[in-house]
C-alpha cells in the first residue's frame, strides 16, 4: 500500500497585528497509505480543521510541504492545480452553512462538474446528478429541491455526493458528523465506509469524537494546540494509549458497562486549553499533565517511535531522559 498524501513539519501560523502570532498549526508531520483513513481528533481550538483546510490548499501553509501523488501542492502551476483541484475534494463540517440556500441540489451538485467542463450537454451532466443521488442514499427525486427542504443528514448526504462529483481519490472530511443528530451519525460514517469500499478512497477523517472516529479510521493522530502528540493504528489507541493526553480524552467516553466504569480511572485535566497566541514553553501539553516532569518546562518532546508504528511526543518515553521505561505503568486501565 503506498502512501498517497504525505505532510511534512507542516505550520500554518497567522498575524493578528501588534506581533502576535497564532500558531493554529505548528509543526505537524504524517502520511496517509492509498485505501486507508487516517483520523485526526483533538479538543475543539487544537488545530485540527485548520490543518485539514492547508493541506487541501484553502490556506498557504506557513511552513513545511504536503506531497499528494509525489507533488508538493502548495508549488503546483496553474494547469496542474486544475487537476488537483479534482483528485482531492472535501466534506465540511456544517451542512445547514455549505450549501447555497439559492441553489437546487441538481445545481450545487453539478457547478463542480461545469468548472471543470466534465460533460458535453447537460443531459449527461444530469444523469450523472442522479446517479450520485442514489449513491448517497437520496433520490433522482431530490434533484430539484432547495437545501432547506431536507433534513440535516439529508444536506450532509447532499454535500457527500458533490464531494464525489469529480471522482477524486481524496476526501477530507472536516467534523462531518457533529452537527448531525447522534441517531443519524452512525448512518453517515457507515455511508462513508461504503463508498470508500465501492469507490476505492482515501479519507482524512477530522472529529473530536474518539469513540466514533474509531469506527472509521485505521489509523489515528491525536492532535493538542497545533501538535500531534500520538500517532497510532485505531485499536493500539484504544488498547494502549500512552501520552497523557490520549488516556484523558480516552477516559471521558461513556462505556455502557458498569463494572468497566468502576474499574476505570477517570482522568480529570485541570485548567483550559491554553492560547495558541502564547503556547507554554517545552511541552505544549505541561500546563494540564497530571504527570508533568521539570524537564517537560525547559525542553519541547521529540517526536519517536516507541512501538511498531506508534509514535508519541512525550518526555516519559524518551529514554535519553528517563532510561527504559514500563510504558504499562502509565497507560490507563481501560
Amino acid at each position: 500500500m503506498g502512501k498517497l498524501l504525505k505532510v511534512n513539519n507542516l505550520k500554518k501560523h497567522f498575524h493578528l497585528g501588534k506581533n502576535e502570532i497564532l500558531k493554529a498549526v505548528d509543526g505537524v508531520s504524517f502520511h496517509i497509505n492509498k485505501g486507508e483513513t487516517f483520523g485526526i481528533v483533538g479538543e475543539s481550538g487544537c488545530g485540527k480543521s485548520t490543518a485539514g483546510r492547508t493541506i487541501i490548499g484553502l490556506y498557504d501553509p506557513t511552513d513545511g510541504e504536503v506531497i499528494f501523488n509525489g507533488k508538493n501542492i502548495h508549488t503546483l502551476k496553474s494547469k496542474e492545480r486544475h487537476t488537483f483541484n479534482r483528485q482531492m475534494q472535501m466534506i465540511f463540517q456544517d451542512p445547514y452553512a455549505s450549501l447555497n440556500p439559492r441553489s437546487t441540489v441538481s445545481e450545487i451538485i453539478s457547478e463542480p462538474m461545469e468548472v471543470h467542463g466534465l460533460y458535453a450537454n447537460k443531459q449527461e451532466q444530469l444523469n450523472r446528478v442522479y446517479q450520485l443521488l442514489e449513491d448517497v442514499g437520496l433520490n433522482r427525486i431530490h434533484a430539484n429541491r432547495y437545501p432547506h427542504e431536507f433534513s440535516g443528514g439529508q444536506r450532509q448526504r447532499i454535500g457527500i455526493a458533490r464531494a464525489l462529483a469529480l471522482d477524486p481519490e481524496f476526501i477530507i472530511a472536516d467534523e462531518p458528523i457533529s452537527a448531525l443528530d447522534v441517531s443519524v451519525q452512525a448512518q453517515v460514517v457507515n455511508l462513508l465506509k461504503r463508498l470508500q469500499k465501492e469507490k476505492g478512497l482515501t479519507y482524512l477523517f477530522i472529529a473530536h469524537d474518539l469513540s466514533m472516529v474509531k469506527q472509521i479510521s485505521d489509523r489515528i493522530g491525536v492532535m493538542y494546540l497545533g501538535q500531534l502528540v500520538e500517532l497510532t493504528e485505531s485499536s493500539e489507541l484504544y488498547k494502549k494509549p500512552l501520552h497523557p493526553y490520549t488516556q484523558a480524552l480516552l477516559s471521558a467516553i461513556p462505556i455502557p458497562d458498569p463494572d468497566i466504569v468502576d474499574q476505570r480511572e477517570r482522568i480529570i485535566l485541570k485548567g483550559e486549553l491554553p492560547s495558541p497566541i502564547n503556547p507554554p514553553s517545552g511541552c505544549v501539553f505541561r500546563t494540564r499533565c497530571p504527570v508533568a516532569m521539570e524537564v517537560c518546562s525547559s525542553e519541547k518532546p521529540s517526536w519517536q517511535e516507541v512501538e511498531n508504528g506508534h509514535f508519541i511526543a512525550c518526555h516519559l518515553y524518551d529514554k535519553n531522559k528517563t532510561g527504559d521505561h514500563d510504558y504499562s505503568q502509565v497507560a490507563v486501565t481501560r
